[in-house]
């Protein structure tokens, strides 16, 4: 399927002013797209600019693997397979293995199969549409429909199992000298690992990094940023939040931060907008409510976490994002190591801390 650039609205903003006083501390970037958002990698270390680019291949080869609408991608082959079992590659399993983890401790609230819905809501693809008609008329899925897509929703249908068809679980050590195979038990359900795949992405470049010995770098997938260490001087980087719905680069609050992850999720990222009476104007967006099928509504924004791991904080911005605020400040002050900013529909900005 050909790939279309969208205009999206990003959460997060990083604001760089470092100085530096080697030429080889000087700042290096490389821009890409992959999984319909622009991908930049920035390091301070310009003599390994062809790192570089190995971290935009990687972004490639990973959307090859876990894309749910490339042609031949491991995940649209599951999707493809009237539910019989696919091999598919250590890194496919592993963050099919996170997916199921994040779905069975959500109890179901964050759901990887949920690709149905998503389908047939078709956020992105509606937007480009109205881009260049006016008078587009945007589609509304009936609860009818919803509700018989619904019952081919949920992350249980989904079978994880090494080459004997002994299936894994969440907490198994998964070995990269293995085969592993996927299968869904329901063959209409689909997967998605749209929730959680840029954060496994940004995770495994930072390995890469590390492993080049590059120890001061910014990793952003769109609303995904993780920091690799501190600035060269040894002080930590200013991360501004942008203001939801805001102008590009128009933030909302700034933080010090070093080495750590900041993922963000939200409904002003992917949406539209429809006046559904003379009063009230409803934001339709990608986040959807596992009950209904339709875009959760409620007080929130957008919703930051801050954590070592990107593929805990992709998992964790969208389900706080669906818990609200109350219950979701709740759940984020029960963990260790984790923070969080929410942003209110009246644009409070609420800390966990």
């Amino acid at each position: 399927m050909k790939k279309v650039f969208l205009v999206l609205l990003l959460l997060l903003s990083i604001i760089i002013t470092a100085c530096s006083h080697s030429r080889s501390n000087s700042p290096v970037s490389r821009t890409g797209f992959a999984f319909d958002t622009v991908v930049t990698i920035t390091i301070y270390d310009s003599q390994k600019e062809d790192v570089l680019s190995e971290c935009l291949a990687l972004c490639e080869e990973y959307e090859s693997l876990f894309s749910a609408t490339l042609e031949g991608s491991e995940v649209w082959n599951i999707n493809h397979a009237n539910g019989n079992a696919v091999e598919v590659s250590y890194d496919t399993a592993a963050l099919i293995q996170s997916a199921l983890y994040y779905c069975g401790h959500s109890q179901g609230v964050l759901d990887l199969t949920l690709r149905p819905i998503a389908e047939e809501w078709d956020i992105s693809g509606q937007m480009e549409k109205a881009s260049g008609n006016m008078d587009y008329e945007y589609y509304i899925p009936s609860d009818q429909t919803l509700s018989e897509l619904l019952g081919h929703v949920n992350y249980k249908n989904v079978i994880l199992m090494d080459a004997d068809g002994n299936e894994i679980d969440s907490h198994d050590n998964l070995s990269d000298d293995t085969d592993y195979f996927v299968m869904l038990k329901d063959s209409q359900s689909a997967i998605d690992l749209g929730f959680i795949a840029k954060g496994y992405i940004a995770d495994q470049l930072k390995k890469y990094l590390l492993s080049e010995n590059i120890g001061s770098g910014i990793i952003s997938l769109g609303g995904n940023i993780l920091l690799v260490g501190s600035k060269p001087d040894g002080s930590p980087f200013q991360v501004g939040i942008q203001k939801p719905f805001g102008a590009p680069n128009e933030v909302i609050s700034t933080v010090q931060k070093s080495d750590v992850s900041i993922v963000s999720s939200g409904c002003y990222e992917r949406f539209f907008i429809t006046n559904d009476n003379e009063k009230e104007r409803t934001v339709y967006h990608h986040i959807f409510d596992i009950t209904t099928g339709y875009p959760v509504q409620n007080n929130l924004l957008g919703v930051t976490i801050f954590s070592d791991s990107s593929v805990e904080g992709d998992a964790l911005s969208t389900y706080c994002y669906l818990l609200g605020l109350e219950k979701g400040l709740e759940y984020i002050r029960s963990l260790d190591d984790v923070d969080a900013v929410f942003v209110t529909k009246d644009y409070e900005v609420i800390p966990s801390y």
